[in-house]
């Protein structure tokens, strides 16, 4: 099997089941998106495609090899990853943060090549962040720190993208820019994401987790239903269908009793 996958993969933590049994694979260039509410255990099972988590049972896989044979470095030449959160104490320009992805490329303690630069640069001008490069990352907004870290994964070069919330922080503009060129990049993408117009929007295929099981997997249309929605999220919501994806319009609480 080519590509990332996961077979079966379960991730305890403290005796608590945090991923429970999740398999998941995705076609080379396709968008999975990753649903759920808080605590679904998205972010754990971005983790352990990275390498970054091992699971308690199951594997993770990378062209048919468990990532623990690869190792940390191979994995991380062909595997991006874009947390929730990123922090550092190190006084750093926007320009190194976005260098860092070159480092699973390069030996230890050579300069950069030119190909590491061109790379950075090309990734600050895709993100927008060319006028930036030499400002402090303390300095940044929580959207502009974000795109930083989408940055750093291009330069990186990935065939794989994995995704942790990456539209938090962003206005509505730089949310659809941002996933405008996810979407254009040759790349398989893991996402996850709260906004179920968006998932709607970009993802070719869903999967929906719940207290860590994939409970719907499938295109947009045919997992966005209101049954679905009312019973993962505990919300009413109507959905249309524009060419191509539905539309979620959610009903306030207060109108969910009232006729029409």
């Amino acid at each position: 099997m080519t590509g990332l996958a996961a077979d079966r993969v379960t991730r305890r933590l403290d005796g608590r089941v945090i991923v429970d049994g999740v398999t998941l694979t995705a076609d080379a260039g396709e968008t999975v998106g990753l649903l759920g509410p808080n605590g679904s255990g998205k972010s754990t099972l971005l983790r352990m495609l990275a390498g970054v988590l091992a699971p308690s049972t199951g594997v993770v896989t990378l062209d048919g090899r468990p990532l623990p044979e690869l190792g940390r470095r191979a994995t991380a030449r062909r595997v991006a990853t874009v947390e929730q959160h990123t922090h550092t104490l190190t006084e750093l320009t926007v320009r190194d943060v976005v260098a860092l992805g070159r480092i699973p490329h390069r030996r230890a303690w050579t300069p950069a090549s030119p190909t590491d630069a061109r790379a950075v640069t090309d990734a600050l001008e895709r993100t927008g962040l060319t006028d930036l490069a030499a400002q402090s990352w303390h300095t940044l907004s929580g959207g502009e720190r974000q795109r930083a870290q989408i940055a750093r994964a291009l330069a990186q070069q990935p065939r794989e993208l994995l995704l942790d919330e990456p539209t938090n922080h962003l206005d509505i503009q730089h949310q659809l820019d941002l996933l405008d060129l996810i979407a254009e990049l040759p790349v398989t993408t893991v996402i996850a994401l709260h906004d179920l117009n968006l998932a709607a929007m970009y993802c070719d295929r869903l999967l929906v987790l719940r207290a860590g099981r994939v409970i719907a997997e499938g295109t947009p249309a045919d997992v966005l239903t209101p049954a679905l929605i009312a019973d993962v999220y505990g919300v009413r919501a109507e959905v249309s269908h524009d060419p191509g994806h539905p539309v979620i319009r959610f009903v306030r609480r207060a109108a969910v009793g009232e006729p029409g």
